[in-house]
Parts: structure tokens; sequence; C-alpha cells
């Protein structure tokens, strides 16, 4: 089948559409070979002369030949003799006679128990070994397999029968019940048309999605060219006020970063008016005292912190020395209010 193209790109290159539909039209068939081959006959008589003897055709043989088998097997499963049809003629002996089938009723026993072993026999037949065969072929009813063959063989044909009338049924919907079995002989046919038919819908079917495609295609492009003339309407009638909006936004923000950048102009210059070089060098020489000076003092409250470890402020395992140093201390502050009170005392006798 040759490779479908877009008729988007048909359309759009006419020369290439010319020369598509020249090759697929008149120089090539739809599997890609050659219309105008002239030596294509001598080569497909050599090539069938090749395949006669080819695995494939071996292959295919093998093929129809499992077919076969597998419809026969398939009819003596599904052969019942409840649905079998005593309709249906065998010749006998004396020509221009024919005798009825026998029906469900008058089936002989054998035949009866030979429809029941057969379906699994035949499932199984590969997998029994040679001693069980021969004893199943030695055992009643297959030992009595060829006398039952012609009423077994009436049975299969009748259920064939009537699987073909059902295809034939299937292909020809229309056609009288009572005509279907001259449609059987002509089931290889319906069945190639059929192919033949899905193949062209399936083609069909390409095409027309191929076809859907560029018309979505189409339908796109449609509703983008849409957009692009709504885009532009809508800034042909709004787009000088924004645009005049936006100019006014920029013109307001400069002059907003040209007002901060004169604040802080001014800023400068008020600073250097208020502080003159020796006030800053003043200034400067205080913070650097200021930091020597708290320096010190983080270093004196270390060394006092030193000093009170030692009489047990502040360490672990020190509380017995904390409670006898503050015991002092408060000793020393009741007796240095004594001593002020004698000092008050002699003062005022002094005085009197």
């Amino acid at each position: 089948m040759l490779p479908p193209v877009d008729d988007q790109v048909l359309h759009d290159n006419p020369d290439f559409a010319n020369l598509y539909s020249t090759l697929t039209n008149v120089v090539l068939n739809p599997d890609g070979s050659s219309q105008h081959d002239s030596g294509s006959k001598q080569r497909d008589a050599v090539q069938q002369g090749r395949r006669s003897h080819s695995p494939m055709q071996e292959l295919n043989k093998h093929r129809l030949r499992t077919a076969r088998h597998h419809l026969l097997e398939r009819a003596i499963a599904t052969a019942s003799p409840q649905e079998s049809k005593p309709t249906i003629p065998r010749s006998l002996s004396q020509p221009g006679q024919r005798r009825r089938e026998p029906s469900a009723t008058e089936l002989p026993e054998p035949l009866l128990d030979l429809l029941l072993i057969l379906p699994p026999l035949l499932e199984a037949g590969r997998s029994l070994s040679p001693d069980s065969a021969a004893l199943l072929l030695s055992s009643p009813p297959l030992s009595e397999l060829e006398s039952l063959l012609p009423d077994l063989a009436a049975l299969v044909s009748s259920n064939l029968h009537s699987s073909a009338l059902s295809l034939a049924r299937l292909s020809h919907p229309t056609t009288n019940a009572s005509y279907l079995h001259r449609h059987i002989i002509s089931l290889p046919t319906d069945h190639s048309a059929l192919l033949e038919s899905f193949s062209t819908a399936q083609k069909s079917l390409t095409a027309v999605r191929l076809r859907t495609l560029a018309l979505l295609t189409d339908l796109l492009h449609s509703y983008t060219q849409s957009l692009t003339h709504l885009v532009r309407s809508l800034e042909a009638k709004h787009g000088v006020v924004a645009r005049s909006l936006e100019l006014r936004a920029s013109d307001v923000s400069l002059q907003a970063q040209r007002t901060e950048r004169d604040v802080s102009n001014a800023l400068c210059s008020r600073r250097k008016e208020v502080y003159s070089p020796q006030a800053v060098a003043a200034l400067q020489n205080y913070a650097a005292h200021l930091k020597d000076a708290k320096v010190r003092a983080a270093e004196r409250l270390h060394s006092l912190q030193a000093e009170l470890g030692e009489y047990g402020v502040g360490v672990d395992g020190g509380e017995g020395k904390e409670k006898v140093m503050r015991e002092m201390a408060r000793v020393y502050r009741e007796m240095g209010k004594l001593m002020e009170d004698v000092k008050k005392d002699l003062d005022r006798l002094q005085d009197g």
C-alpha cells in the first residue's frame, strides 16, 4: 500500500500533487509494483515455478490440511444426534432409490457411544501411548468404526452443511432460506470479496481520517486568525489609552527615582553642613573610646567574677563559702551601722 499524503500538502504543492496522482494511478500498483513491466509475467511464471516446491508452498499445504482436520474435528465434536436432520439423502445400491437417514431415536447405541467418545479422543490423540490407543481401537465402539462410519459421515456432513448454510446466510442475508444452499459453493469467493471490501473500507477510512485531520488543521488555523484579528481590533480600540497610561506610569516612576536621588543628595549635604570635619573626628574618637571602655568593663567583669568564684559565688560546690561570705558581709554591714551611730553620738556630745 502506498503511503497516504495529506490533502493540505497536495494543495500547497500542485506539481507534487500531479506527480503523486500520476504515480498512484498510472505508474504504480497499490502494492508499489510497476504497472508497465514487460518482464513481470515471465518473472511471475519463474517465481510460481520456484514456489511450487518452496517451503512457503509446503507451509500453505500444511495449513490447508490442518484447517480441514480442524473443521472435521469441530464437526464431529459438535455433531449432536438431537440436532441431526433426517432429510439428507444417501444413495443405496439400487439406482433411483433413496432411504431416509436414521433420526435421533433410531440411532444405534454404538453410534451414540462413538459420538461421546470421539471428541475427547481427538483432543487427546497425540498424548495417548501406543498401548492405550491399541486398547481403545480394539474395544467397542471404536472396534465397530467401519460399520458405523456411514452413519457418522452422514451426521458430520449434516453438521458441516448446517454450518455452511449459516455462513451463506451471513453472506447473503436477503436471500430466501430455501435458496441459500446455492451460495455454499461461492463461500470462498464471498470471503475474498469481504476481505477486499474490508481492505477498501480500511483505505477509505484512512483517507477520511487524513481529510478530517486536514479540515481540523484548517479549522485551527481559522481560529488562530480569528484570535489574531480580535487582538488587533482590541489593540486598535484600547491600545492608545493603554500606551498613554504606560507612558504616564513610566514618567511618574522616573520622577520618583529623581526625587529619591535629590533627597539623598540633600541629606548628604545637610550632614556635611551640620557636622564639621573636626566634629566628625571627635565623634569617631569618642566611639573608639566607648569601644575601649566597653572592652575594659568586660575585662573587669570577668576579673570580678573570678574573684567571686574564689569565695564560692557562682561556682559549683561553693555554696558553703558563699554562705560564710554573705554572713560576714551582713556582720560587716551591721558593724558599719553601729560605728556610724557611735560617731553620731560622739559628735553630738562634743557639740553639747
